[in-house]
């Protein structure tokens, strides 16, 4: 791509970045943000190319025209020392594409927790589990419960998932944030409609990381799975959960049968917050502050709405609606998600 058109794209970029409306969504955000830092890195390498093959241009010309030895022996150095810099600036924009190649998402994982709403907030959260792995069956993509938390009624206290397919994160990456559900919970006497919200995080799962993690930064923990899996998951201690010391992050693993396959999986989920963290870390300063002006509500707004007395579902960041909700929570999410991705930003 040439200099011009990734100026273009940055300068795009950045008037997305200064809309309240795009920022609205945190997944906007963290995917723009981490398109500008690219951009930032190889519009930054092109501009030092054009001017190394400049003064190279220049120096030619001088060659050509001079006839001053002392004047010759300037421009041989001159571009001697400008095609090494030349050479070595291809190879970091060669390396550049390479990463951004070789970071490609594998899968995505979902996490999902209920909000406020008690034990009705928790079976919600079982609800949204439930809808995306109908979702996944669907369109035949691998589905896998890779940590499961349940209540004494069957709701979710916390739910880990993993789609193995490329095209889940592309299809799914806006179904992260607040759902809410408007509904009469089964243990309501009254038949008064209660409001209860789930959150949805979706974590794409990047191949080839370049994240290394010492061995004495990890605290291991084993334990007996909770979830499906037969009689040795219930009766061996094959589950794992891994405390990171210098971030906190906790992962926790029980989706495999035997302990090294859940240890390995739950490393790999590690590695990719790390690496999430890293992105952020590294977010240029104008990234920084347009994070400190979102600040974290955002995160806690609400980004669909389930109400089950007027049968609909709507969207509140493309303000559109549609019914039928129980074929919805059936996993026939193709009509939302394809309608969101043609009218949000960054589909």
């Amino acid at each position: 791509m040439e200099l011009e058109e990734l100026l273009s794209e940055k300068e795009q970029l950045l008037q997305k970045l200064s809309d309240p409306e795009f920022l609205s969504n945190p997944n906007n955000f963290e995917l723009a943000s981490k398109q500008l830092k690219d951009l930032e890195q190889k519009i930054n390498l092109l501009t030092e190319l054009k001017k190394a093959e400049r003064k190279i241009a220049e120096a030619q010309d001088i060659l050509a025209q001079a006839t001053d030895t002392q004047l010759l022996d300037l421009a041989e150095e001159e571009i001697k020392t400008n095609e090494e810099l030349k050479e070595n600036l291809l190879k970091k924009i060669q390396n550049l594409e390479n990463k951004v190649e070789a970071n490609t998402v594998k899968s995505v994982i979902l996490e999902i927790r209920p909000g406020t709403g008690g034990e009705e907030a928790a079976l919600f959260a079982q609800d949204l589990l439930k809808m995306y792995e109908r979702y996944s069956q669907k369109h035949n993509w691998p589905f896998k419960i890779i940590d499961l938390n349940l209540t004494s009624l069957g709701g979710l206290k916390e739910g880990v998932i993993e789609i193995d397919n490329p095209a889940a994160y592309e299809n799914l990456k806006f179904e992260g944030g607040v759902h809410r559900v408007q509904r009469i919970p089964e243990t309501e006497k009254a038949g008064r409609v209660h409001t209860s919200t789930a959150t949805v995080a979706v974590l794409p799962q990047l191949e080839n990381i370049a994240i290394e993690i010492k061995p004495e930064d990890i605290e291991e923990t084993f334990y007996r799975a909770s979830g499906p899996g037969g009689q040795n998951v219930q009766k061996v201690e094959t589950a794992v959960r891994l405390y990171h010391k210098p971030t906190g992050l906790v992962v926790s693993c029980q989706s495999e049968r035997y302990q090294k396959q859940n240890r390995e999986k739950a490393l790999a989920i590690l590695k990719n917050q790390l690496w999430e963290r890293e992105q952020e870390k590294n977010l240029s300063t104008l990234a920084q502050n347009r994070r400190k002006q979102i600040g974290h509500a955002e995160r806690a707004e609400k980004i669909r709405t389930y109400n089950f007395p007027q049968d609909r579902v709507t969207d509140h960041r493309i303000k559109k609606s549609w019914h039928d909700l129980s074929s919805i929570l059936e996993g026939n999410l193709d009509e939302i998600i394809e309608t969101l991705k043609k009218e949000l930003p960054l589909n």
